[in-house]
């Protein structure tokens, strides 16, 4: 009984995470900076409407996964007064 409520709690929160990645498309990476310039929808936990922006990421090792022109989906959150990428993955096709 404990394992499947495990499960459950994982598989709920997966699918709030699901919930809070928004579309966007990669316009620059900059490695030197750490910092991704990225065209996106709303992303409704920030209450930010659509634009293109530079975010912080928190990972480094998040810049080697993407290149310009890349379609994804992103978490962003207001980390030390940053908007910063905590999860990015390829949008699906």
């Amino acid at each position: 009984m404990k394992r499947f409520i495990s499960t459950l709690l994982l598989a709920c929160a997966g699918s709030a995470f699901a919930a809070d990645l928004t579309d966007g498309e990669i316009r620059k990476v900059d490695k030197e900076a750490a910092k991704l310039t990225i065209r996106h929808g709303e992303i409704k936990n920030l209450d930010m409407p659509p634009m293109t922006m530079v975010f912080h990421v928190k990972d480094a090792k998040m810049l080697d996964r993407v290149k310009a022109g890349d379609k994804v989906r992103f978490a962003v959150e207001k980390l030390g007064g940053n908007y910063t990428v905590t999860a990015i993955e390829p949008a699906a096709k």
